[in-house]
């Protein structure tokens, strides 16, 4: 379906950084060859709104099996984001990484929940020890976003993509034994991030959601507890300085949030 313009551009209009965003695929198990739909979504508590695709808004939008690598291409303002037939058997990694968007802060109790939420606490003493003020200061960020689809048998494994940060499943949640939980590692600049906060929403078959965190290991990898029939968003946030030696502007990024998602279901 596209949307009129206005309306998608006003889905689009940003993402707030407190919301996640993440791919849902609208199936996550397919046969080869069936329509595959995945929406592009923001919201909280694994709730969200889809949002129209803009080539101008996305660095990156791919599927991935295996060593193959095609890019998702679609027309301005389509919702679902993604509408292909599905591949050749295997597990398929759907990818979006957004280009940079920024948000302006116009009270301080919003930065702060921000930090506190995810786990950036020492950010708010950072910010008072940069001498900036405690409303109408900008931030830059990026998302990436990944989801794992089995296609036909599912079989395959997920891999580090080279986003600059992103989750890579260690476990096929469509093949493997999930009795221990699911793996994953968090990495950044294909790094392991070690001791680093995981939010994962669980959601049932009735959409409720519950919501729980982990924080990596000293390999930067952490074990799911997963329930079959369930789907989960795991979500992690890299929050950094930047132009720290410039003059202060309004206008001008004094913070940077990196963020990283992957979505997957439990047959």
């Amino acid at each position: 379906m596209r949307f009129p313009i206005l309306a998608a551009l006003a889905l689009l209009a940003g993402p707030a950084p407190a919301h996640e965003f993440w791919l849902e695929p609208q199936q996550f198990q397919v046969e080869s060859g069936e329509q595959l739909n995945a929406d592009l979504r923001n919201g909280q508590q694994f709730k969200g709104l889809a949002l129209a695709y803009f080539k101008t808004q996305t660095a990156r939008f791919e599927m991935i099996r295996g060593d193959s690598v095609t890019d998702v291409g679609n027309r301005m303002g389509d919702v679902p984001a993604m509408a292909v037939k599905a591949p050749e058997d295997g597990l398929l990694v759907i990818l979006h990484q957004t280009m940079p968007s920024t948000l302006k802060y116009t009270k301080w109790e919003t930065f702060e929940g921000f930090t506190t939420h995810k786990d950036f606490v020492s950010a708010q003493q950072q910010h008072r020890d940069r001498g900036l003020p405690a409303a109408m200061f900008t931030e830059t960020y990026t998302r990436y976003a990944k989801a794992l689809v089995a296609v036909g048998d599912g079989k395959g494994a997920d891999r580090d993509t080279g986003m600059e940060t992103e989750f890579v499943a260690l476990t096929n949640p469509y093949t493997d034994d999930l009795s221990q939980g699911m793996k994953v590692r968090l990495t950044h600049d294909g790094q392991p991030r070690k001791d680093a906060q995981v939010e994962i929403f669980d959601r049932d078959k009735d959409k409720s959601v519950t919501v729980t965190t982990q924080r990596t290991d000293a390999k930067g990898e952490a074990t799911i507890p997963v329930t079959p029939g369930h789907t989960y968003l795991l979500d992690a946030v890299i929050l950094r300085p930047v132009n720290e030696g410039a003059a202060f502007d309004e206008d001008l990024p004094v913070w940077e949030s990196l963020w990283a998602a992957l979505t997957f279901a439990v047959p």
